[in-house]
């Protein structure tokens, strides 16, 4: 059974800092291709960054670069989405998305709420 469980996501002051998390089971994670996407309230859902399933090549959308950092750990199944220098306009629900090479697959989590408020 396929599980990607999200966590991290909170409340945070403009200008702080917050990692997600999103913990991998039931598909060979170092042959997958992990994303990040978020979906603000009435608006699509958009990615926001993914990495290789080498972990070799990374690409964010223009608004987060340079804030964000995508990473993954293969021992532990995880991938993490560091999230600096929060603006408002990062608020939304956060969501992973694994695309397997082997069964050509994809499966999403359930998502985290970030929220970035004053």
């Amino acid at each position: 059974q396929v599980q990607l469980v999200e966590s991290g996501g909170g409340l945070v002051k403009p200008g702080g800092s917050l990692k997600l998390s999103c913990a991998a089971s039931g598909f060979t994670f170092s042959r997958a291709a992990m994303s990040w996407y978020r979906q603000a309230s009435g608006k699509e859902r958009e990615l926001v960054a993914r990495i290789s399933s080498a972990g070799s090549s990374t690409n964010y959308v223009d608004s987060v670069k340079g804030r964000f950092t995508i990473s993954s750990d293969n021992a532990k199944n995880t991938v993490y989405l560091q999230m600096n220098s929060l603006k408002p306009e990062d608020s939304a629900v956060y969501y992973c998305k694994a695309e397997s090479h082997v069964t050509g697959y994809v499966y999403w989590g359930q998502g985290t709420q970030v929220t970035v408020s004053s």
